[in-house]
């Protein structure tokens, strides 16, 4: 039992890092891979880019909440193994697509299968041990995935292939669901888990969820668009997908740092203060974006950028992870990946329309709205007293 419980700590945030990084493996060069089946003109095709990109994320989104109150709550184990299995499957289909409406509709069945994210929290909430030190774990491997996944992606589908890095990214995710099936011990329900739930008030989790959709959308909305932004700033036509996939790299290692920072931030100034400040400076450096001569100093000023709003996630959903049930869990992280869904669609429908620097200031001022909702939250004040 303790050999179970031991490979449990690292088997999970493993996981959750290989199957992230999988889906960073073919974000990247997504894009690209539509530009080259699309027989549509260069406007109608970015538009395909944004819902193809993001109906995974949309579906996603309105499933999580209910497949984590359906199977999460029984055995978020089962269903977690489950979950890769069946996406793996859906990369494959991917690989096999051969128009924007094969690959869209292969897209929409990666969301009906639900978020794995989901289930890793529940387990983690169900272990009986230090539940932070966990949900940590798992952001930390999420994140790390992030960091590396698009640059060798990147460099795969420039090399192999994009149909290939498909398959490739199909098998991680069968690994992933051999390595939680094998590693992780399956645990009941805690019997205060209902109990719990009813702490969590409706005021406090939609506060939640619109401060990470806010943090999510100023992340996730640029990979949709670099195949057109990118040789504006130099970068010669050839050379976009690997450019694209270092960037989106080095501003993932933005959002670790800033990820592993937050907790320690928030003890210094306080959560709230924190929360407030990094998402106004996030959202004034998304409109110094415009004012970037290059691709260098872009890429400088989205990595200072990403810093910022990295810590919005962790110290948002720390005011209420310990009270929350599976399904409201499930609700916040569905905020999270919507924001996967409406960057990329915004980012591509206004710039379909109007400039880069509209898309910009259009994504910040969406954050500087959601600000004030901080006030309503019971977030810890400086020194990690709770701000009531």
């Amino acid at each position: 039992m303790a050999s179970a419980r031991g490979r449990g700590l690292w088997a999970l945030p493993l996981s959750m890092f290989i199957g992230t990084f999988a889906w960073s493996f073919i974000q990247v060069s997504l894009p690209f891979y539509i530009g080259k089946i699309s027989t549509l003109d260069a406007t109608a095709t970015l538009r395909w880019t944004g819902w193809i990109l993001g109906v995974s994320s949309l579906v996603t989104m309105v499933m999580a909440p209910f497949s984590a109150r359906i199977f999460g709550e029984k055995n978020p184990k089962r269903s977690y193994v489950a979950t890769q299995m069946l996406q793996g499957g859906g990369f494959f289909l991917m690989a096999v697509s051969r128009t924007l409406l094969q690959l869209f509709f292969s897209r929409m069945l990666l969301g009906f299968m639900g978020a794995v994210s989901t289930f890793a929290f529940i387990m983690v909430g169900r272990n009986g041990g230090d539940i932070r030190r966990g949900i940590s774990a798992i952001q930390s491997g999420m994140t790390l995935g992030q960091v590396l996944g698009p640059a060798v992606g990147a460099l795969v589908a420039a090399r192999l292939g994009f149909r290939l890095s498909f398959v490739i990214a199909g098998f991680m995710l069968w690994g992933c669901s051999a390595l939680v099936g094998w590693g992780v011990p399956t645990r009941q329900a805690q019997e205060h888990a209902r109990d719990r739930a009813q702490t969590t008030s409706v005021r406090e989790i939609a506060t939640v969820c619109l401060l990470v959709l806010a943090g999510s959308t100023q992340i996730f909305f640029l990979t949709s668009i670099l195949p057109t932004i990118l040789p504006p700033l130099g970068v010669p036509t050839a050379m976009t997908l690997e450019v694209g996939g270092f960037l989106i790299m080095a501003t993932g290692l933005a959002a670790a740092i800033g990820a592993m920072a937050a907790p320690r931030i928030g003890e210094i100034v306080g959560d709230r203060t924190t929360i407030v400040w990094f998402l106004a400076a996030s959202s004034l450096l998304l409109g110094a974006l415009a004012l970037a001569p290059g691709v260098w100093s872009f890429a400088i000023v989205r990595f200072f950028q990403v810093l910022c709003i990295a810590p919005i996630f962790p110290l948002s959903v720390a005011g209420i992870a310990q009270r929350a049930s599976g399904m409201s869990i499930g609700i916040v992280n569905s905020s999270r990946i919507a924001g996967g869904f409406i960057g990329p669609v915004l980012a591509t429908t206004l710039l379909a329309w109007l400039s880069p620097a509209a898309v910009y200031l259009t994504v910040a001022a969406f954050g500087l709205l959601v600000a004030p909702l901080v006030a309503s939250l019971g977030l810890r004040g400086r020194g990690g007293k709770e701000a009531m």
